[in-house]
C-alpha cells in the first residue's frame, strides 16, 4: 500500500478496477500486508451472522496455510499457483463493497491509537499467527448450519484490521470476541451434535 492511503480505499481501489480479481493479484497489491488484507477478505463472509453451511471451507482452509506461514516466520505470502488463480466471484465482490468496506470505514475514523511498533517484532508475526489459526480452526469446526462460524471469524477480521490499522486495542478487542466464539463452539456445538445423535 501506498505510504499514508488508508486501507479500505486501496480495498475500493482494487475491487473497482480492471486487474484480475484473483487471491494472486491481492498478494501483489497489498505486498507486506497481504497475510492481514487475506485473513481480513477470506472471514469476512463467515464473519457475517448468517449460516454458511460449510461454503467458507475452502477460504478457512487457504487462511489456515497463512496463519501457518505466519507462526514459521515467513514475511512474504506464498500460495500454491491454482490458489493464487482462483477467482474471487462478483456476488463475494459485492458483499465486500456493500458489507464490508463501510465498517472498515467506520473502524478507520474511529481508530486512533496507532501503536504499529508494538506490531512490527517478528514474535508479533508469529503470535498473530498461533491466534488467528487457532480461531480459523475453530471457525472451520463449527457444526454447519448453526452459525457459530461467526465470532471466531469476526474476531479473525478484527485483529487483522488491528494490525492493518496499527491498533493494538482493536486486536485486543477481536481476541476477546474470538475467545467468546470458541466458547460457543465448544459448549453449543457440542450440544448440536448431542441433539442430532438423539435422533437416531
Amino acid at each position: 500500500m501506498r505510504e499514508g492511503e488508508k486501507l479500505s480505499d486501496r480495498l475500493e481501489e482494487w475491487l473497482g478496477g480492471n486487474q484480475p480479481k484473483t487471491i494472486g493479484n491481492l498478494v501483489d497489491v497489498f505486498e507486506e500486508k497481504s497475510f492481514a488484507v487475506l485473513f481480513v477478505l477470506l472471514l469476512a463472509v463467515p464473519a457475517l451472522p448468517l449460516p454458511t453451511g460449510g461454503v467458507t471451507h475452502v477460504f478457512e482452509v487457504i487462511a489456515m496455510l497463512l496463519a501457518l506461514e505466519l507462526i514459521v516466520g515467513r514475511r512474504k505470502v506464498w500460495l500454491p499457483d491454482r490458489w493464487r488463480a482462483r477467482e474471487i466471484s462478483p456476488e463475494m465482490r459485492r458483499r465486500f463493497s456493500d458489507g464490508l468496506l463501510p465498517r472498515i470505514r467506520w473502524i478507520e475514523r474511529h481508530s486512533h491509537a496507532h501503536l504499529g511498533f508494538l506490531l512490527s517484532h517478528r514474535l508479533s508475526g508469529v503470535a498473530f499467527g498461533l491466534v488467528t489459526l487457532g480461531l480459523i480452526v475453530t471457525a472451520f469446526l463449527a457444526p454447519p448450519f448453526t452459525g457459530l462460524d461467526t465470532l471466531p471469524a469476526l474476531g479473525v477480521v478484527l485483529i487483522s484490521l488491528g494490525v492493518l490499522l496499527e491498533d493494538p486495542l482493536l486486536g485486543i478487542a477481536g481476541l476477546v470476541v474470538g475467545a467468546a466464539g470458541v466458547f460457543l463452539v465448544i459448549f453449543l456445538g457440542k450440544a448440536a451434535i448431542d441433539a442430532v445423535r438423539g435422533l437416531f
